[in-house]
């Protein structure tokens, strides 16, 4: 596949990206050709018989157990708050009048 001049306007359209620059213009239409290019090289290779790759290693379970457990105190939670009201944070307005 080749990317053409018209090709290159469209993505430019598309992407909302200003092409006026005949030197960022020419850049651009040769690094998409090439990774056209690179694709297209992709393509010959021949993967009969090779398996997808879904996941990089052989590991099926990696993570901690999701256990509940009280680490840290409502005092001591609150006790590093700014602003606080006996058992809650108090944090700026975010919604509502003003």
């Amino acid at each position: 596949m080749k990317i053409d001049e018209a090709t290159l306007d469209r993505i430019a359209e598309l992407a909302r990206l200003d092409m006026s620059d005949p030197a960022v213009r020419a850049t651009l239409l040769g690094d998409m050709q090439r990774v056209i290019d690179f694709v297209e090289a992709l393509n010959q290779v021949d993967t009969t018989g090779v398996e997808p790759l879904v996941f990089l290693n052989e590991e099926l379970d990696v993570l901690r157990a999701d256990t509940p457990a009280l680490e840290i105190s409502k005092e001591e939670a609150l006790g590093n708050a700014p602003l606080k009201d006996s058992d809650y944070f108090k944090v700026p307005r975010v919604m509502g009048n003003g």
